[in-house]
């Protein structure tokens, strides 16, 4: 190799898909349904953005049909909570969208899912609605 040459800056890491399990996934839902059944939680620390980053790696990992909007909806969250002057009713549109979303998803999803994405949507829904009052 001639030393003179310059090193290249742009090496592209080739990215591996992650593999996730059924019960992984199904261990993130309860531990989600189990966040906000308790009301929304504090936006304090990195709690918030470390749970919206282990559902995107999820739902990348996923191969099911009709996720592509809620991952969409799932940055711009990631977003607006990184912003601290995002403005609650804006976060609040992205929640009930996001319930929304997720609402389809349960009703297309096999037994082991629908009941707990159904109660997902509902709490992010209920989510929406506190922050817009």
């Amino acid at each position: 190799m001639d030393s003179t040459a310059t090193t290249p800056h742009n090496v592209i890491t080739p990215e591996v898909p992650l593999t996730v399990s059924d019960q992984q996934t199904s261990a993130l839902l309860d531990e989600t349904l189990a966040l906000l059944s308790h009301g929304l939680p504090p936006q304090k620390g990195d709690h918030p953005h470390v749970e919206i980053e282990r559902w995107e790696t999820v739902l990348a990992s996923s191969d099911r049909p009709g996720l592509a909007k809620i991952t969409q909806e799932l940055r711009l969250l990631h977003e607006a909570l990184a912003d601290k002057n995002a403005n609650p009713h804006d976060v609040a549109e992205i929640l009930a969208s996001l319930g929304a979303e997720t609402a389809k998803v349960a009703d297309e999803a096999d037994g082991a899912y629908s009941a707990p994405l159904a109660n997902l949507s509902k709490l992010l829904i209920k989510a929406a609605n506190s922050l817009s009052r």
